[in-house]
């Protein structure tokens, strides 16, 4: 269950139409926060079995051994990436964070972009209030102490 300004989201339905992912705050109950993107949808390249392959028409060059299965992603259940987050779920379970949806994005430019806005704007390799240590990989904490 994500907050999203004064609503609650619990289902795809609830996006707007065309929506690709959304840029998410997970707050932990000590005020600790960590920032992330998050897509609503898994792209799968899923092998072909025997039936499929024979059920193909026969065309020239190569044949098709794959085909692309969209899924909705585990948007639900995602808190964060963060080794710290993922221990204190294990821990102490998921009701000490608190999650809410700063920004929906409708495609993977505007996902990035976002994300990297609130990360710079916000200051959170510079702070102690965020679990953030790195943006893009290229930008981290240790370095600017």
């Amino acid at each position: 269950m994500f907050k999203y300004k004064d609503k609650i989201i619990e289902s795809i339905e609830d996006f707007p139409d065309e929506a690709f992912g959304f840029i998410y705050r997970t707050t932990h109950k000590s005020g600790k926060s960590y920032i992330g993107k998050k897509v609503l949808y898994f792209n799968r390249k899923v092998k072909l079995g025997k039936r499929e392959l024979l059920a193909l028409p026969v065309t020239r060059g190569r044949r098709a051994t794959t085909k692309q299965v969209v899924k909705e992603s585990d948007w639900k259940d995602y808190y964060g990436s963060h080794s710290e987050i993922k221990n204190i779920i294990v821990e102490e379970g998921t009701d000490v964070f608190t999650r809410e949806i700063l920004h929906i994005c409708f495609n993977k430019k505007q996902l990035t972009y976002y994300e990297n806005k609130y990360l710079f704007s916000l200051g959170v390799i510079e702070n102690d209030k965020y679990y953030n240590d790195n943006i893009e990989g290229r930008y981290f904490s240790k370095d600017l102490l």
